[in-house]
């Protein structure tokens, strides 16, 4: 079946305030570009044209004014509004009737990176079935999801950890097979109230069914002023390679 793909633009962005107070930091500029289209990219150069667009709804007007059916950007959207802020795996539970047994890749869409995802995907493809995810070695890496490893399998990831049991950050970068919307519907809210991707890879890593690649090139996140600051000097650095 055809890989769909699943673009999580959600979130309040209460970290970039007040630049969010006025649209989704999801179209702040990064580079050349607002920062959605940077993953837009990626599912593109890879064949993905069917993309479910995840956002909140008070910015939903200002996601579709830009990326309108797509046809300007190569691919169909289908747009998903997560009313309040749940968490990741909720925003992806928004995905099963879009997804309809077909495997997904999900980005969200704050990460903002240089390499091609080719390999993953492949790898991916490769897979009977199960999860398979992005890892980037970080200089902070409590301020992310992090694998423990054994040797080179990945065998948990620990969310934010004091101490850390590797510097391989989990990227917001995620391959699944139909079956994750089995694992949402099993999970129970965190202790902030959300539903976390982490349960769902760590629920893939008990069935020994979770795979990873290593993210080459260079990766951040623009969920914050320091980050989004980072990632506008990357992609201009880029842009001007090109």
């Amino acid at each position: 079946m055809r890989t769909r793909g699943v673009l999580l633009a959600g979130g309040t962005g209460s970290r970039l305030h007040p630049l969010t107070q006025v649209t989704n930091k999801h179209l702040l500029p990064v580079g050349r570009l607002p920062m959605i289209l940077h993953p837009v990219g990626k599912f593109t150069a890879l064949g993905i044209s069917d993309i479910l667009v995840v956002t909140g709804r008070e910015h939903m007007g200002h996601v579709v004014g830009l990326l309108g059916s797509g046809r300007d950007f190569g691919c169909d959207f289908t747009y998903k509004v997560q009313d309040q802020p749940g968490g990741i795996a909720q925003a992806l539970g928004l995905a099963e009737s879009f997804c309809n047994g077909s495997p997904m890749l999900v980005i969200l869409g704050d990460n903002i990176f240089e390499s091609s995802l080719e390999k993953a995907y492949l790898g991916f493809q490769n897979q009977a079935s199960g999860a398979r995810l992005l890892l980037k070695e970080v200089d902070d890496p409590g301020r992310f999801g992090v694998a423990q490893m054994e040797g080179d399998r990945l065998v948990r990831v620990v969310e934010k950890p004091e101490v850390p049991p590797s510097r391989l950050a989990v990227t917001g970068i995620y391959f699944y097979s139909a079956d994750v919307f089995d694992h949402i519907r099993s999970l129970r809210p965190s202790d902030r109230g959300e539903l976390e991707i982490t349960d769902v890879n760590n629920a893939y890593a008990s069935q020994g069914r979770l795979a990873w690649d290593n993210l080459d090139g260079w990766w951040t996140d623009a969920g914050t002023f320091e980050s989004l600051a980072a990632a506008n000097r990357l992609a201009v650095s880029g842009e001007s390679a090109t």
